[in-house]
């Protein structure tokens, strides 16, 4: 079975998300995801040297479990 190259296997990790990015996709400010990171509160955070990356399928998670309130239409 042939090798998949490198770039095809980056594809399909998808691209990492800097806080900027989450925090417009949550619609919050980035403080409160630096809030959220200091109390361990929010989505799963990793560091890559000195700056701050999250992984899409780990946001994704994290509010799919933030779901609190039975909503009924």
């Amino acid at each position: 079975m042939p090798k998949q190259s490198p770039r095809l296997a980056d594809a399909e990790r998808g691209q990492l998300a800097t806080p900027t990015d989450v925090a417009a996709y949550l619609g919050v400010p980035v403080k409160t995801l630096y809030q959220w990171k200091y109390r361990g509160t929010g989505p799963s955070v990793h560091k890559v040297g000195r700056h701050l990356r999250y992984r899409w399928q780990e946001v994704d998670a994290w509010l799919d479990a933030q779901t609190s309130y039975g909503l009924t239409a």
